[in-house]
This record gives C-alpha cells, sequence and structure tokens, in this order.
C-alpha cells in the first residue's frame, strides 16, 4: 500500500494515513439537506471525496463510504431556532415534506451520477435512525452531559468541558469569545449556557416534521443525526469523516462531543475538510447573483456564463486545485479547463488504441558507435540509414534501441503521480503528471516514437497506467458522443473517398461538420482520425 498522508483538521497538520483495522477503512461524509438543488459547493465537497474513496480503493484498501441524507432537523440558520429547512419548503410548494425530500435527493443523485461520482457503500437517512438518535439522548441525560427544558433537551457543554473535555478544539473556537458572539441572541432562555445546543428540540403544533419521544412531540437536533448515522455503521471509532469547510463549526465540533459524551472515545481519527468556492474573487452566494447551479453550468444559461460547460470539464476544473486551496470560478478559467479536459480526453481515447509488435523485442543496447550520437533514434528508417552508411549487413529484422531517458522517464511521472495523491490528496500535481505521459502517448500516435524503443513494460505501464489514473482514480471519463463512433467512422470514410476523388467541396462539408461539433479531423500520413479540438 502507498504511504498516504492526509491534513489533519484536528491536529492541523498532515499525517502519515494508519487505519484503525487495516486493510479496512470506515469514512463517512455528511450528505446534503435535500430542501433545494444541489449546488456547486456542495458537489466540490463530495468530489473530494469520490476522488478519496476511489484512490483508498485503488490502494487495497477496503472502504466502507457512509454518506447520509439529511431529511429532517436542520434548521434555517443552522442554529436551534427557526423552521425545518424542509418543512419551510414543504408549506411554500404545498407539498408533504417526503415529496421535497424525494425530489431534492433524485436530484442530488442525477447530479452526482453527471460528475461520475461513485454512490457510496451506505445512504442512510436521519428520519430512518430516530430509534438510535432517541437512545442517544437517553444515554447523554444519564450521564449528565445533557438536560431537558421545556420539552427540549440539550448538551451541556459547560458540563463536557468540566469532564476535562474541550469544545472548540477543532475549530479554534474559545468558548469566551464564543459566548461574546452568541449573548444578544433571542431563544436562548431555556438553554443554562446560549452555546449548549439542541439533541432533540420541542416542536410546535404547526411543525410538520414531528415525533413521540419521552419528551413529548418533537424533532432530532442536526448534529445528533450524523452521529448516530456515522457510529452505527462505522463504530464508536472510525478513520475519516469529511465536509465542507463550513461545517468545522459548530456541526462537527458538536459531533465530536456528542460523540466522547456517549462513548468516551474521541469518534474520527481524521477529520478532512474541503474548501470553499468563488467567483471571479469574489464568494458564492445567492445574494451576489453569483451563485450558479449545476445544470446552469451545463446549459451556459446564466448571466456570468459565456457558454456552456460539460459535466467533465467542470470536474476536471474543479480538480485542477487541490481541495484544501480556494476555487475561483470565471470564464477564463473553465474555458482553460475545457481545452486541457479535451487534450487529456483525445490522449484517453489514443491510448486504448495503441499496440506494440511484441514479437519483434527491442534489444537493450546497441554498440554506441553504430548510432548517429547527433539525433534521437526514433525508428526503423534511422536505424537502417546508420547501418547502411556502416556498411554493415542489415538483419531482416531490425532491432529498436531502447531509449532509456525516456523510459526512466515514464516510470518516474508514473511514481510521481502516486507520490502527489500521497501527498494530501493534491490533484493539481497528479494531473500535471498525466501531462506529461500524455506526451508519450501523442508521440508514439505521431509516429514520432517507436512503442518498442520503451521495451514492453514500460509500454504497458504508460498504457495501463494513463487509464487508470484518469478514469479509475480522477473519474475524468470520456463523455458520449451525440452522433456515436458509428456515425463519425462512416464519415471519415466519406472523407478519405472525397479526398482522393478530389471533391474538396465535400471534404470541407465533412471538416466543417466536426468544427461545428467541437471536433477536428486529423489528416495524417499514416493515417486519418478525429479527436475533440482543444
Amino acid at each position: 500500500m502507498q504511504n498516504l498522508k492526509i491534513y489533519n483538521t484536528l491536529t492541523r497538520q498532515k499525517e502519515e494515513f494508519k487505519p484503525l483495522s487495516p486493510p479496512y477503512v470506515g469514512m463517512y461524509v455528511c450528505g446534503p439537506t435535500v430542501y433545494n438543488y444541489v449546488h456547486l459547493g456542495n458537489v466540490r465537497t463530495f468530489l473530494t471525496f469520490d476522488v478519496l474513496f476511489r484512490y483508498l480503493t485503488h490502494i487495497d484498501y477496503k472502504v466502507r463510504y457512509v454518506r447520509n441524507i439529511t431529511d429532517v432537523g436542520h434548521l434555517v440558520g443552522d442554529g436551534d431556532e427557526g423552521e425545518d429547512k424542509i418543512g419551510k419548503m414543504a408549506k411554500l410548494e404545498k407539498l408533504e415534506p417526503m415529496e421535497i425530500v424525494q425530489r431534492y435527493t433524485n436530484d442530488f443523485h442525477k447530479v452526482l451520477e453527471q460528475f461520475n461520482f461513485l454512490p457510496p457503500s451506505i445512504e442512510p437517512t436521519a428520519t430512518g435512525h430516530l430509534v438510535e438518535q432517541i437512545e442517544a439522548v437517553k444515554t447523554l441525560i444519564n450521564k449528565g452531559l445533557a438536560y431537558e427544558s421545556n420539552g427540549s433537551v440539550y448538551f451541556d457543554i459547560n458540563q463536557y468541558n468540566k469532564e476535562g473535555n474541550d469544545y472548540g478544539k477543532l475549530s479554534g473556537r474559545i468558548l469566551e469569545d464564543l459566548l461574546n458572539e452568541t449573548r444578544e441572541l433571542d431563544g436562548q432562555s431555556e438553554k443554562r449556557n446560549p452555546l449548549d445546543f439542541a439533541i432533540w428540540k420541542n416542536a410546535s403544533p404547526e411543525h410538520i416534521m414531528q415525533w413521540k419521544s419521552p419528551w413529548g412531540m418533537g424533532f432530532p437536533g442536526w448534529h445528533l443525526e450524523c452521529s448516530c448515522m456515522s457510529t452505527k455503521y462505522l463504530g464508536k471509532q472510525f478513520d475519516i469523516h469529511g465536509g465542507g469547510m463550513d461545517l468545522k463549526f459548530p456541526h462537527h465540533e458538536c459531533e465530536i462531543a456528542q460523540g466522547v459524551g456517549i462513548t468516551g472515545v474521541e469518534p474520527v481519527r481524521y477529520w478532512m475538510h474541503s474548501n470553499m468556492l468563488t467567483v471571479n474573487g469574489q464568494k458564492m452566494s445567492k445574494s451576489l447573483g453569483n451563485s450558479f447551479l449545476p445544470a446552469e453550468l451545463f446549459a451556459g444559461s446564466h448571466p456570468l456564463l459565456d457558454q456552456a460547460y460539460s459535466p467533465m470539464t467542470v470536474r476536471f476544473f474543479m480538480l485542477q486545485s487541490q481541495y484544501r486551496s480556494t476555487l475561483d470560478f470565471s470564464n477564463d478559467a473553465l474555458r482553460a479547463a475545457q481545452k486541457g479536459y479535451r487534450r487529456l480526453i483525445n490522449g484517453l481515447r489514443i491510448v486504448k488504441t495503441l499496440t506494440m509488435d511484441i514479437n519483434d523485442k527491442p534489444v537493450e543496447r546497441i554498440p554506441k558507435e553504430l548510432i548517429d550520437d547527433t539525433k534521437e533514434l526514433n525508428g526503423i528508417n534511422s536505424l537502417v540509414q546508420n547501418y547502411e552508411n556502416l556498411n554493415v549487413a542489415i538483419s531482416p529484422v531490425i532491432k529498436i534501441a531502447i531509449d532509456e531517458k525516456k523510459k526512466a522517464d515514464i516510470e518516474k511521472t508514473v511514481q510521481a503521480f502516486y507520490e502527489a495523491m500521497n501527498d494530501d490528496l493534491n490533484t493539481a500535481v497528479a494531473i500535471a503528471q498525466l501531462f506529461n505521459l500524455l506526451k508519450y502517448v501523442n508521440m508514439i500516435y505521431m509516429n514520432q516514437l517507436d512503442p518498442r524503443a520503451l521495451g514492453e513494460d514500460t509500454f504497458n505501464l504508460l498504457q495501463e497506467k494513463f487509464v487508470v489514473f484518469m478514469e479509475q482514480i480522477l473519474g475524468i471519463k470520456e463523455e458520449p458522443l451525440a452522433q456515436g463512433d458509428g456515425i463519425l467512422s462512416g464519415m471519415l470514410s466519406l472523407y478519405k473517398e472525397y479526398k482522393s476523388s478530389q471533391r474538396y467541396d465535400k471534404v470541407d462539408e465533412i471538416r466543417n461538420y466536426f468544427k461545428s461539433n467541437g471536433m477536428t479531423i486529423k489528416d495524417m500520413k499514416h493515417r486519418i482520425d478525429w479527436a475533440w479540438e482543444e
């Protein structure tokens, strides 16, 4: 297995990843609250953990990936007061809350499928785990870490800290500062401490989503839901908990307190958080009018967009930044990403077609005096010429010299890809290594490099790893052709026929057709092919 290091938000440093029970890994990621369409901030977070899931699997870990659906308890403003987000949307649209949940869960799944995300191992819902949440509340009350007040139950932060714990350690918040921030807020009177957070909330009669409990009709606290679902499927302590940076406080901070309070142990070994999105240097938000949905990106329908961008272009764009860095959306950046994505996809199409004549294996070395050292040996013709100049009898089978420099560079680049991924999923550096491999793919394709000059093992390494890095680890795939491969092959055949019969008007028609669909015809000496226009 690779020596993976990940940045642990809790310790504020990169740490070597050592799972509790190798090769098994437990990973929990906070899923969406399904009251509206999934936004791009969500997508970036889930992309981070999709890549982590893929990479851990690739390096032979057995991963149980749990990502929940929040379908109750998340209040407007993310605090303990106000309406339930789903309930509020249900009232606005005059629908049952579970209709809202189903509609936006379907949208969530559809968007993630468009971005080529792998499904999690388990996708639990908050409403499906009410029994576990009520039992957790009872446990915290019995341990003196929670108290009932007017039908609601709150976690007692002062008592938690008196027992030697440190509420605020994940986010770096100081209790005194937090108290100053919350002292003026309304709705705090039933709490012993303004910072205490609800683990069960009393429901007013008009609250749509409510259930029976020992404390009256109510609903679970948002923070408690994730604690109960993660421990149910991953145990009281597990390896990785992920989410967006906006969840560090209070959500994940509260999860730590609940976990320690219920089980007596730290619930998570490695906390990971993805960074925020900006648009032209400004924070993405609805109020600024610079927030756009994935569907608007794909259609190019938002006023800030110059054109449409495909799901794989956006995925590639996001992967060009390491997940802990801020990611800025702009038309210039997206167009550059489109060009880069198409270059790599052209390479992916090519690399799957490359072959090497293994019956004529290259020799390890040709005597130096037989090779003209003023030019690079690229193929049979160059070698033949060198032999003829020296009046050396030529064997019927020409042996190709191993190009040790290129061979070593490919092997080094493959290793550099792994080193980048092992360095806290540095996909930006990993993608740079892909472009280095692409250089050799194109050289072989253009007949500038005989694949036998790499040796069979290195050629196979280049071909295999390029596909694996792209499709399996980064999840970047070729998007389906509207025309279908058969139609394009037929048009290329017509192109050859028209060209040989000098019907150049028809040749131009076919070229224009390809161009109008974002493609170009590659008219080479040894073949005619098509590629995505870069």
